[in-house]
């Protein structure tokens, strides 16, 4: 109808300016045709000028599976769940919930990395995207475990602003074994199955958790299958899911703070446990969560991969014998056997810099 009112309104501009030259008649059309692109929210001239949140789904999954099979080394199982989890959400009319994934894995391995491909293939590439995309740091934005009522609200108005200025909102959320406990419950209802919450869809939305707790259960588990002589392709999914949301339930952060003995004895401190992240969370009580996504150790060859991915988009030719040298110093654990990289793929740019 909007369309049609347009086309009706250039078709009457002429009758509207008859003193007006041929020339003029034709500025003040093309004027209004742009000046109607620009006012309308969707338009193809508005979106490519300004950002804008169009309904029209922009993921090209059989781009994001080149992605993420070309920059993506040794997750073959991580790469499986988000191409499924993914086409199924953004192929279905209208989801009954938002997509909630958990990435688990030791530093490295590239869970940060997926999640930065799953935002740059989600929106397209000439359009400014950079307001639909949200990314909380524990770190930088929930430091203070005192202030958690504080962050909940926040965390609740901010995802339900933005949800409702753009239905396909992606938020992200790393460090989530150092956020304070409780807080990642406080986002609970917007997770669940509802049609609207006072007038605001969130079954588009996706949400990302990036995670290291886990981790060191999915080595466990790589490790025994490569003692009994197995590839790690053969780990079954079912079995490294359910370990992960066993494990992360009731996995309490290790690191502890000091706390005053007292409320009014500052000079006497005693240590206490920092509880945080999944830790008894109602979000997997519920299971809210859609998939646990396990990302895999790195070996050997998967780092040479990052050295030689490292040397290419440096502008340096492939080098043998550098990649060589920076993998086989990076594998280290188990301290016997040396398989697989305790820090990833985390350090090689470095490495790389520090050698060519």
């Amino acid at each position: 109808m909007k369309l049609l009112n347009a086309a009706a309104f250039l078709v009457l501009v002429p009758t509207l300016v008859p003193a007006l030259d041929p020339l003029s008649t034709s500025f003040l059309m093309g004027g209004a045709a742009v000046g109607w692109q620009l006012l309308f929210p969707g338009s193809w001239l508005r979106c490519s000028l300004l950002e804008c949140c169009s309904m029209r789904d922009t993921l090209n999954i059989s781009v994001l599976k080149t992605d993420l099979e070309r920059k993506v080394f040794g997750q073959h199982l991580a790469g499986q769940i988000v191409l499924r989890a993914l086409s199924a959400n953004v192929h279905s009319h209208r989801p009954k919930k938002p997509l909630v994934m958990s990435f688990h894995g030791w530093t490295g391995t590239g869970k940060s990395f997926v999640s930065s491909i799953i935002a740059e293939n989600l929106y397209q590439s000439d359009i400014p995207r950079r307001r639909f995309v949200h990314h909380f740091s524990t770190v930088l934005h929930f430091p203070h475990a005192s202030h958690v009522h504080l962050y909940k609200e926040q965390l609740q108005n901010w995802i339900r602003g933005n949800v409702s200025a753009c239905p396909r909102s992606l938020f992200i959320f790393s460090e989530m074994d150092q956020m304070p406990h409780g807080l990642i419950d406080s986002i609970m209802p917007f997770l669940g199955y509802r049609k609207e919450i006072n007038g605001v869809y969130y079954g588009r939305a996706i949400f990302l958790f990036l995670n290291n707790a886990g981790g060191d259960k999915i080595t466990e588990v790589a490790l025994d299958y490569w003692r009994r002589q197995k590839r790690r392709e053969e780990i079954p999914l079912k079995e490294l899911q359910s370990l992960m949301s066993e494990e992360i339930f009731n996995s309490k952060n290790s690191e502890y703070l000091w706390a005053p003995a007292c409320q009014d004895c500052w000079f006497a401190l005693t240590p206490f446990s920092l509880v945080g992240g999944f830790f008894r969370s109602q979000l997997i009580q519920k299971n809210l969560i859609d998939y646990f996504v396990p990302f895999l150790p790195l070996e050997y060859q998967h780092v040479r991969q990052c050295v030689r991915e490292e040397l290419r988009l440096g502008g340096h030719l492939e080098d043998e014998d550098l990649m060589t040298e920076i993998a086989l110093a990076m594998t280290d654990y188990p301290s016997e056997e040396r398989l697989y990289s305790s820090k990833g793929c985390k350090t090689v740019a470095s490495r790389v810099i520090l050698n060519v």
